[in-house]
């Protein structure tokens, strides 16, 4: 087995993004009292088992399609290069698919046990539509990505999902000030997205993956880039203002300044190759974000 072709598939960059949203959830509802560090650990597992299996399952559906061409400008994939063979991606999408559904029921029955049978069924049926939402991205006829809605999915199960859900799982409800940063999150997870899309918008044309960059057009699509990370930082503001922090706990703005430079960045960028550095910065950056609310929220 090439681990390291296996490693560079699961995109390991993307990971810290994807636990963003189960972060703020979590230390939301750790200050208010409501703390299980087990609960937390396999919302982890569960997380990045959910990014991997995307990962894998983008690979394999964007290679099999011939998505991935010579003309895609982003890093290669482990299909288009031949690193990993068809055959054994799809092996490992099954094997992941599986290990993340056992991680998913094991924290389901950890935050429900066996009494709350209705809560539980629910959330098992959110794990499954969150593993058929990672393979369906770019895998089959009908992937959604294909059509312009994968900033949709992302929005939902890396934003709303991620933040809203995880915080249910501690506290049996749902606190209406938590959607702020769920909607956040969920923005800024997009925001990934369409900088990915802004990037590879001619490969994607030309392969038939109408993504909403695609269909927008570049002008529009960075008017749209602009406004998703600027509304997910006000809205963040807004959540702080309402939860009335204490001026030390501003510390999380700190992490708005390499938002603010990327938008400017991506204002003055006019090659799209050049918009590649700018995916991990992003998702760094709103990794940072989640961590000082984090940190701010205990304080």
């Amino acid at each position: 087995m090439n681990i390291k072709a296996w490693l560079e598939a699961a995109r390991l960059r993307t990971l810290p993004l994807s636990v963003s949203g189960i972060f703020v959830g979590s230390f939301y509802a750790f200050s208010q009292g409501f703390i299980n560090w087990w609960i937390l650990s396999f919302a982890l597992i569960t997380t990045l088992g959910l990014q991997v299996l995307s990962n894998f399952a983008n690979d394999y559906g964007d290679g099999i399609k011939g998505t991935d061409n010579e003309h895609r400008i982003g890093p290669q994939r482990a299909i288009q290069s031949g690193a990993i063979t068809v055959a054994a991606m799809k092996k490992g999408i099954i094997i992941t698919s599986l290990l993340t559904l056992a991680s998913a029921i094991t924290l389901i029955y950890l935050a429900f046990g066996k009494d709350d049978f209705a809560t539980s069924l629910f959330f098992f049926f959110l794990g499954l539509a969150a593993i058929a939402s990672a393979i369906k991205y770019t895998v089959g006829s009908s992937a959604y990505g294909y059509r312009g809605l994968g900033d949709v999915f992302v929005f939902i199960f890396f934003g709303l999902v991620s933040v809203l859900g995880c915080y249910f799982l501690f506290a049996k409800q749902i606190d209406t000030l938590i959607v702020l940063p769920a909607i956040a999150i969920g923005l800024l997870s997009v925001a990934v997205l369409n900088l990915n899309n802004m990037r590879d918008q001619v490969s994607d044309a030309m392969s038939g993956k109408n993504t909403m960059v695609v269909k927008m057009g570049p002008v529009k699509a960075k008017l749209y880039h602009y406004f998703i990370i600027v509304t997910a930082l006000v809205l963040t503001l807004i959540f702080a203002i309402l939860c009335s922090f204490k001026p030390v706990q501003y510390l999380f703005l700190a992490a708005y300044v390499p938002f603010l430079l990327h938008i400017k960045t991506v204002a003055d960028n006019s090659v799209p190759k050049a918009l590649d550095p700018e995916l991990k910065k992003v998702a760094l950056s709103t990794f940072l974000l989640s961590v000082l609310l984090c940190i701010v929220l205990q304080l």
